[in-house]
């Protein structure tokens, strides 16, 4: 089955083709095609255009998808909504199934393959996944091979616990706060965001319904006014 998957969640715009296949272990992902833009403020310009590049690339149309997949966040409200909204419109248009994932997850979920130790149940690895929340504060969730362990949550560096993790991935500009290996895996990939998916897309589940992970109020508020007498 041909997916696509977007995310927005981070300074990163993602957007891939992924040919995903129910294998006797565990599902298989292969990418076919993918664009990724680093610049936060670039979202709503770039993520359609590179979903077109992609198709092209892969000489596949929009009517051979299959299933979408989309990172919910956590992430800014700007960024993160651009994303969600392209995905829910191709959604509706092509009459797919759109699949939320946490963008976290999706870093794990590429990261994870990198870890030392991370394949043996009982080695303890942990993994530690930060990105860029900005107020100088970081989007967070630690992870062991059976998945999330804790998070998502959002604070400031110094006052994260790291844990047991042994090993972090995720924003380079915050991943050196933290006296750990650091992983080779920044934002999240096409793959990553089909893997956290695979199961449902494969068992043709229906999706939850799409809710953003903003974890706090959006930057931008409503002042409000009081009469003057």
């Amino acid at each position: 089955m041909l997916v696509l998957a977007v995310d927005t969640a981070t300074p990163a715009v993602t957007a891939g083709l992924v040919e995903l296949e129910q294998a006797a272990t565990q599902p298989q992902v292969r990418t076919l095609a993918s664009r990724v833009t680093v610049d936060a403020r670039a979202h709503n310009e770039v993520l359609t255009p590179q979903i077109l590049a992609c198709l092209e690339e892969a000489d596949r149309t929009r009517t051979d998808i299959g299933a979408v997949v989309v990172g919910i966040g956590p992430g800014p409200f700007t960024g993160l909504r651009v994303g969600m909204a392209t995905a829910a419109a191709f959604g509706d248009a092509l009459g797919l199934p759109v699949h939320g994932v946490c963008s976290l997850d999706a870093i794990a979920a590429e990261a994870w393959r990198e870890v030392p130790g991370g394949q043996d149940e009982s080695s303890g690895a942990e993994l530690l996944v930060v990105t860029d929340a900005r107020r100088r504060e970081v989007y967070w969730a630690r992870y062991r091979r059976s998945g999330r362990v804790d998070g998502p949550g959002v604070c400031k560096p110094v006052d994260l616990d790291s844990g047991d993790a042994t090993a972090i991935a995720g924003s380079p500009s915050h991943v050196d706060f933290f006296d750990l290996p650091v992983l080779p895996v920044e934002t999240p990939s096409a793959a990553g965001l089909v893997r956290c998916a695979a199961h449902d897309i494969l068992a043709r589940a229906t999706p939850q319904p799409l809710v953003p992970l903003y974890l706090r109020r959006p930057d931008a508020v409503e002042r409000s006014y009081q009469a003057v007498r």
